[in-house]
């Protein structure tokens, strides 16, 4: 494993923080304390956080344009305006269901929205990953208990997605125009037996997964073909979700959790549910805008 070298972002600590991603157009990277109900907008230029208060639980943030972003939340998909931070229900996804919210998820180079669904004690086979285009809902598997390091490949005919429970790091094929599976899910590695959780993900120019591992206080890499290259350690133990970061996409950011930990495990553990940038060098990619 390659020893931490990076710095904690001056940002408040997360109970359970997630779903990091960059806007390079503001050099703002936005994450989420999905259970504290907050949305978190770091300025890089000026290393100055600002917390932002959610109505509903949200984990997912996509640009759609300069005035407007897209967010997963329990209830579905909100279209969020920037400047006033108003909030409104475009696509319903499982918003009549009270037990469950939404967890992990990307946009495609389609401009279509994966996002998986989890129940919020998650409750076993509670939640399902769905395909979201032009507000047009697919439901791609059901029976999933914690869907997380959903990304694509760079030529987008690829898919990767995990259900932590399960262990086992997914890839099907999908169609690079539409972002939809033309085949079915094989193993791209069986993470079973091993430390820790797979947890969010994100795929690199090079068609390389780096994979947050929840309780292993690490990032994992894996090359295409499922062999794991590095290992990059972070402080928390229990990191969440990486994303590329900077304005030549070469850097990631990590996210990490609270959640679960005792007294005496926070203790043990104080840089927990901070989040920190990597000195490492990648080979980023920026994440496409959804459609609307």
């Amino acid at each position: 494993m390659t020893k931490f070298s990076g710095r904690k972002l001056d940002a408040p600590a997360c109970r359970l923080g997630e779903g990091p991603t960059y806007d390079p157009h503001t050099g703002t990277a936005w994450w989420f304390d999905i259970v504290g109900r907050k949305l978190i907008a770091y300025k890089f230029a000026s290393d100055e956080a600002t917390m932002h208060e959610l109505p509903v639980m949200g984990s997912v943030l996509a640009r759609v344009d300069n005035a407007r972003q897209i967010i997963a939340t329990e209830t579905g998909l909100q279209l969020r305006h920037v400047t006033t931070g108003e909030l409104e229900l475009i696509t319903p996804i499982e918003a009549d269901n009270a037990q469950t919210r939404s967890n992990d998820g990307r946009v495609h180079q389609s401009g279509a929205l994966w996002i998986g669904t989890m129940g919020k004690n998650a409750e076993k086979h509670a939640g399902a990953i769905y395909h979201v285009a032009r507000g047009a809902v697919t439901r791609l598997y059901p029976d999933i208990s914690i869907p997380n390091a959903i990304c694509f490949s760079p030529d987008g005919a690829l898919a990767y997605f995990t259900d932590t429970m399960d262990g086992r790091l997914m890839r099907v094929a999908i169609d690079p125009e539409t972002g939809l599976p033309t085949g079915s899910p094989d193993v791209f590695h069986d993470h079973r037996g091993e430390d820790g959780g797979l947890d969010g993900a994100v795929c690199d120019a090079d068609g390389t997964i780096w994979n947050a591992r929840w309780g292993g206080g690490r990032v994992d890499a894996y090359a295409p073909d499922g062999t794991r290259i590095r290992s990059l350690q972070v402080p928390p133990g229990q990191a969440t979700c990486p994303a590329f970061v900077g304005e030549n996409r070469d850097r990631l950011i990590v996210t990490s959790a609270r959640e679960g930990l005792s007294t005496e495990q926070l203790a043990d553990d104080p840089d927990a549910g901070s989040t920190f940038l990597l000195d490492h060098p990648v080979k980023g990619r920026f994440e496409p805008d959804y459609i609307l």
